[in-house]
């Protein structure tokens, strides 16, 4: 049982979602609103249908899970068609009762007296889920803050759908229990324009106040080592010979799943017309949205002649070994390691791996995608930027970055410290701390962190 440091009474957060586990985004970016709700002494708990979280405070319906096959069932029928059956009607009716009498079973067995859906009433990959929460919050009146990481309306193919009343209902509703976040500028603007709702804008973060663990590839960044900095254990010293880096080659990461929106045929074209020994590691593997995009960027890679490794096999949330022993690391582990960080992607909703790349000091080449140009670039990074296309500006800044020592020691120092300015957790606890007051009546103090 936890107490609030500053009123004293024992508050409970309750973590909504489809899955919490892994390393997306919303299960991220839910970990570190997590911790600033525990660093004031409010307990969480966690409501999904996939969780990696400790077993005493987590409640698991696989219904809630966006893969369940009804849940699957139900969304192949609700879009890219504009009229629904009947039969499927009465599914989602009988689905939402099932998990809003689990919401209510979670909520008593936990005695949550704040609710955090995490994109669960944004995106509708499970329509009866975002049903469910919209009609126990109704019923209930509980403080909710909704986070909202994107919203159905920025993806084209959610656009042409035969459930627009469960959309305009559900995701997201417009209760006066809720307080709604956003994570940048542009979804701040859609949500007034297309439901009348103000809502509060929480970018994405990371712990900037506490530098990654010093280590040999850490020599380039500008860290002072009489600094108070932690040092790096060796698990991963061997992280270029597991990946096939040769001690000549630069190892150029893109940090993300390969997936369309990521754009990774400008990462390949780069590092071919770099000219220089180099291989290109994928750390995350195409997840649920198919395999014809990998096909054609391994057809690329060929054409290109750039090595292209696909590496998800040995990169997880925790370090372990794979069933023939080879060694897993963390994306952690290899950030250090790496020369070069691509991130070429053509729609974030706010951008995790730039704000990692520039946690772990390295040079970023980043597509102008329309969330950066917004709400990143003006901040006053420095990073090798790409408009569409590859230009040979950008392949002459990215020679001049990876052979000029100085020049990389200053742009990754001076990206570390605006990101601290600007994407640090005492962002974080500064802006929801707010919204804690409002929705709990709990006094916390600006210096709550």
């Amino acid at each position: 049982m936890a107490y609030c440091k500053y009123c004293g009474r024992e508050h409970n957060v309750g973590f909504v979602s489809t899955r919490f586990a892994g390393t997306d985004g919303v299960s991220l970016e839910t970990a570190k609103w997590a911790d600033v709700f525990e660093h004031v002494g409010f307990a969480c708990f966690y409501f999904a249908g996939e969780l990696d979280r400790p077993a005493d405070c987590s409640f698991l319906v696989k219904e809630a899970h966006f893969q369940h096959s009804d849940i699957k069932a139900v969304f192949r029928k609700c879009f890219g068609v504009r009229v629904r059956d009947r039969s499927v009607t009465r599914k989602i009716s009988k689905l939402k009762s099932k998990l809003k009498d689990q919401l209510y079973e979670f909520t008593k067995k936990f005695n949550i007296d704040l609710l955090l859906p995490e994109n669960a009433l944004t995106i509708p990959l499970n329509i009866p889920l975002g049903i469910a929460l919209t009609e126990f919050i109704s019923e209930t009146g509980m403080p909710t803050i909704a986070h909202h990481h994107d919203f159905f309306w920025e993806r084209q193919h959610f656009m042409t759908n035969a459930a627009w009343e469960y959309l305009n209902m559900a995701f997201p509703p417009h209760l006066p229990s809720i307080e709604h976040v956003i994570i940048n500028s542009s979804a701040d603007n859609q949500l007034s324009l297309r439901t009348g709702i103000s809502g509060t804008i929480i970018p994405n973060v990371m712990d900037f106040e506490n530098p990654p663990p010093l280590s040999d590839g850490y020599a380039s960044c500008g860290f002072d080592t009489n600094e108070d900095v932690p040092k790096s254990d060796d698990y991963a010293d061997d992280v270029r010979e597991a990946l096939g880096v040769a001690d000549d080659e630069l190892l150029v990461l893109q940090p993300t799943r390969v997936v369309k929106r990521k754009g990774i045929e400008h990462a390949i074209e780069l590092v071919h017309r770099l000219g220089m020994k180099a291989k290109l590691i994928i750390s995350h593997a195409s997840g649920d949205e198919g395999y014809d995009y990998e096909r054609r960027v391994r057809e690329y890679s060929k054409l290109m002649k750039v090595d292209t490794y696909f590496v998800a096999n040995i990169i997880n949330e925790q370090r372990g070994r794979t069933e023939n022993g080879r060694k897993i690391y963390t994306l952690e582990d290899v950030y250090p390691h790496a020369d070069l960080v691509t991130y070429p992607s053509t729609f974030e909703g706010f951008g995790n791996a730039f704000l990692e790349a520039v946690y772990f000091c390295r040079p970023i080449v980043v597509n102008t995608y329309s969330i950066y140009t917004m709400d990143i670039k003006p901040k006053g990074f420095d990073v090798i930027e790409i408009d569409g296309y590859v230009s040979d500006e950008a392949v002459r800044k990215t020679r001049q970055v990876l052979t000029d020592k100085k020049l990389r020691q200053k742009m990754v120092k001076h990206n570390y410290e605006t990101a601290k300015k600007y994407f640090s957790y005492r962002i974080l606890s500064k802006k929801l701390k707010n919204l804690i007051s409002d929705c709990t009546g709990c006094p916390l103090p600006d210096n709550s962190r």
